[in-house]
């Protein structure tokens, strides 16, 4: 997907949301276990519920490959499922450098080799552009670059004064030599809202996959006003709060619901930037 697809899709659906399928088969619904992939039926019935208010998909690849062939089966099936004109993200958090990263690249984006082409894939930067251009090189993609993250540990490392930045700020400036704005993307937290200013001095036109609006307490409106630019730049990713939001037999739709009230959020955040 290139950025005009998805900057039209934004536009289209009045949604900048990504719905994260971060699916543990013991928090499915009971009822799906009699299918021979549960995983996947879940899955499935999440898309099908929520294709028309987000514009984006985010498996992660961990909650697949911890159950193995099975898992990756499912994966590669899911894969399949999404709808093309939505941006299908592995989030994989790769960090590897030379033929490693080759592979792990022709795992996500070969559907030759693998069964599965994702648009995007999650990269950590810690060994350097080494680690992320091997995945630069298939024409089209998108490598999404941990920034600045919500998680606990975040202060261990990103907020180290290297000398004239922090280290996440130098992690934005060196990517930024890598490739441009319709390529790179950045990981930052929803719960770190007050620095998208800053980061926005670094990373203008970049668009920012942020999580943890939702089960894990960020504010929607408050990365908006920090990190909205005038094509969008935000793909706000949910993930718990939508998928798990009923454990009953009515949980597409729950979902479908709570989807649809980040929606309507969004479009209103849409409007107050003049992109709608």
């Amino acid at each position: 997907m290139t950025r005009q697809q998805l900057i039209d899709q934004i536009k289209q659906k009045k949604s900048f949301l990504c719905v994260g399928l971060d699916t543990d088969l013991d928090k499915i619904p009971e009822f799906l276990k009699q299918y021979p992939d549960p995983v996947f039926e879940f899955n499935k019935r999440i898309i099908d519920a929520t294709k028309d208010l987000c514009v984006a998909y985010k498996p992660n690849s961990a909650f697949y490959e911890s159950y193995g062939v099975k898992g990756l089966q499912s994966l590669i099936d899911t894969w399949q499922y999404l709808p093309k004109e939505t941006l299908n993200i592995i989030d994989a958090k790769r960090g590897d450098i030379g033929n490693t990263s080759d592979k792990y690249a022709r795992a996500f984006f070969d559907e030759t080799a693998s069964g599965m082409s994702f648009d995007a894939i999650t990269v950590t930067p810690y060994m350097g552009n080494d680690s992320v251009t091997p995945y630069l090189k298939y024409e089209g993609k998108w490598v999404i670059i941990l920034a600045l993250t919500s998680s606990v540990g975040s202060k261990d490392f990103q907020y180290l004064n290297t000398g004239d930045d922090y280290l996440y700020e130098a992690v934005i400036k060196k990517a930024n030599t890598w490739a441009g704005a319709d390529r790179i993307m950045y990981v930052v937290g929803a719960t770190k809202s007050t620095e998208f200013t800053n980061i926005r001095k670094y990373a203008p036109d970049n668009f920012l996959l942020v999580p943890g609006v939702g089960a894990q307490g960020g504010s929607l409106e408050d990365v908006c006003q920090y990190g909205i630019t005038k094509d969008c730049g935000l793909l706000v990713n949910a993930s718990r709060s939508i998928i798990y939001a009923s454990n009953g037999e009515d949980f597409a739709d729950a979902a479908r619901e709570e989807a649809k009230s980040l929606q309507k959020q969004m479009a209103v955040e849409l409007e107050k930037a003049g992109i709608i």
